[in-house]
């Protein structure tokens, strides 16, 4: 478990390690979640980072069945 500090402006960093394992990258938008007494931070991705996430995926499902 990392710690990190509030600094003065409320600004915290995230350790290398958390970062890494992320992939994180400078500018890179969070969404804070607040739950409770604690702060969830949600990496948004962009849409181009998510090309060929679905890759592989079966597309031959008879859909057919779902439209009746």
């Amino acid at each position: 478990m990392d710690v990190v500090t509030i600094s003065p402006k409320y600004q915290v960093v995230i350790p290398r390690s958390v970062r890494e394992r992320l992939r994180l990258e400078p500018g890179q938008k969070v969404q804070a979640i607040v739950y409770g007494d604690r702060v969830e931070l949600i990496p948004l991705r962009t849409a181009r980072s998510l090309r060929g996430f679905v890759r592989g995926i079966d597309t031959g499902v008879d859909r057919d069945v779902d439209r009746e």
